[in-house]
């Protein structure tokens, strides 16, 4: 019987669906976490009668034919890169971007990770690193004396040091941008790689033609509508349940078949 099977696989989709759904809702306090979402696509097909053969010597052709589907199947699960809320901290090593574009961050392997959660902070020696240690690209050194540090919306890292009236510029961070951003590797952490499907990245200084300026003060949420995952959480709870009801009048049948004398 076919339908045990189908809506066995119907089951397993919503419940990929709803584990996508509960991570979104897990991070909805993530910096910088950009929400997924599950795609699906219907299994291949039986054909009981072929559309378009021929019905008769004649020639005539079957207008529409029967096919029976067998299923459903976890086609993809896209990253939506739509820009999360703003919230300000008031500590100047926190950045938000504004508009598209990653910060760029050289793990220990030398390998560059990409990232929108602009929480930073200073090493010992100065540099400017994530909250793991990682150094920010490409690699600025926040002199020891400086009394303050500003970041323009263009990028550009500059200090005031004791005894200087004029600001000194001490680096430049860069941001990058893809063709397909949804085609980034997930690394947790809030790091994501390239891969083949994202393209090779372009980078460019903040608020360049392309880019997205960068917010001192600021870190950019999660993009996670709690209020839209309630409701998709409902919606696949209950075609969860509708295929377990199919299981169970499949179930039905084949007990009636067995009683038959």
């Amino acid at each position: 019987m076919r339908a045990l099977d189908i809506a066995g696989t119907g089951m397993q989709a919503q419940q990929t669906n709803v584990e996508v759904i509960s991570n979104n809702i897990a991070n909805m306090t993530t910096t910088g976490y950009k929400r997924r979402r599950a795609e699906f696509q219907d299994l291949m097909y039986q054909n009981l009668r072929r559309v378009g053969s021929n019905s008769s010597d004649s020639g005539s052709v079957v207008p529409s034919g029967a096919q029976i589907g067998l299923g459903v199947k976890t086609a993809a699960i896209y990253r939506i890169s739509e820009q999360g809320t703003l919230q300000q901290t008031s500590n100047s090593l926190d950045l938000a971007i504004q508009g598209n574009g990653y910060f760029q961050v050289t793990l220990p392997s030398g390998d560059t990770a990409y990232t929108r959660d602009g929480t930073f902070a200073l090493a010992a020696d100065g540099t400017i690193v994530t909250s793991d240690g990682y150094s920010v690209a490409p690699g600025i050194t926040v002199p020891a004396n400086a009394q303050s540090v500003t970041i323009n919306g263009s990028g550009q890292v500059q200090v005031t040091i004791a005894g200087q009236t004029a600001a000194s510029t001490v680096g430049q961070i860069q941001l990058a941008v893809f063709p397909n951003e949804a085609g980034l590797d997930a690394q947790g952490d809030n790091l994501l790689l390239q891969t083949t499907a994202s393209g090779s990245p372009t980078n460019g200084n903040p608020s360049a033609a392309g880019f997205g300026s960068v917010m001192q003060g600021f870190v950019e949420g999660s993009n996670v509508n709690v209020v839209t995952e309630i409701t998709s959480l409902i919606t696949a709870q209950r075609a969860y349940e509708m295929n377990s009801k199919v299981i169970t009048a499949s179930d039905d049948l084949m007990q009636t078949l067995t009683n038959l004398k």
